[in-house]
């Protein structure tokens, strides 16, 4: 049997307190808990607070929620702060609005090596399903569920992703949703690139800039699967900007970014 690393669980979370509930719902029924679990709150309310703080009380692992005031969209901000607190070796990263399969973490954990970073993808729910689910603060979901879309990505072979090489390059469906990697190599490339501000290129650019060192992605199928909530789509903030700043990565193979996590590990 393979020996596991330590592993945290990094969830992103903004103003969402019903979607949290649900994902971290999914996460106590996981068959392999992680080790830490480590909420990156971009600026949330109360709400979400008293949520985590009611978690705590019962919650098996260490969960920590690291907060920032709200400052409009600074995703890379928060993701930076929470990476630098982790102590564990590797990173499992989601949005807080994701909810697992009972074999999510064991499956990123089963399928990580050194020098590569894995991503997977997401089944979709529908936006009414998502509303029966968040009512009911409850979410037992399987390929004869109603309500979802893109079905077939719920078929659980995990002996196939056993056998597929690392992608030759790294894919525009990552998501940071569905991720994770070596806390040393994040810490290597900086971290995220705060550059990037509002919803867009970040997650790609910070793939991008692991492969550029050397680590190589891999994609989770019929595996690490999870469940999207439904939400409005988000927009691209500042497209030009965020397109300069990653063919700028591109063009120059950046492995590091400068305005990266390195401010924040100073205090840990």
């Amino acid at each position: 049997m393979k020996n596991h690393p330590s592993v945290a669980l990094l969830i992103s979370t903004y103003n969402w307190p019903e979607a949290l509930d649900l994902v971290l719902g999914s996460v106590l029924k996981q068959s392999v808990l992680p080790t830490e679990v480590i909420i990156a709150d971009d600026g949330s309310a109360e709400e979400t607070r008293s949520l985590i703080n009611n978690y705590k009380k019962n919650f098996p692992v260490s969960l920590h929620h690291i907060w920032h005031e709200d400052n409009g969209f600074t995703k890379t901000l928060i993701l930076n702060k929470a990476i630098a607190k982790i102590k564990s070796d590797y990173i499992i990263q989601i949005d807080g609005d994701i909810i697992l399969h009972k074999h999510f973490v064991k499956d990123h954990l089963n399928a990580c090596k050194d020098k590569m970073f894995l991503y997977g993808t997401r089944v979709t729910i529908t936006k009414e399903k998502s509303l029966q689910l968040m009512a009911k603060k409850k979410a037992d979901l399987n390929i004869f569920s109603s309500g979802l879309k893109k079905r077939m990505r719920i078929l659980y072979l995990p002996f196939v992703y056993k056998n597929r090489k690392p992608d030759a390059a790294i894919s525009t469906k990552l998501r940071g949703a569905n991720m994770s990697y070596w806390r040393k190599d994040a810490i290597e490339i900086n971290g995220y690139n705060e550059d990037f501000l509002g919803w867009g290129f970040e997650d790609y650019d910070f793939g991008q800039r692991l492969t550029f060192l050397g680590v190589m992605p891999k994609r989770l199928k019929f595996a690490g699967i999870c469940f999207h909530i439904y939400h409005k789509k988000a927009v691209l903030e500042n497209p030009d900007k965020g397109n300069e700043i990653q063919n700028k990565t591109i063009e120059g193979r950046i492995k590091r970014c400068e305005n990266g996590i390195d401010k924040y590990l100073k205090d840990n």
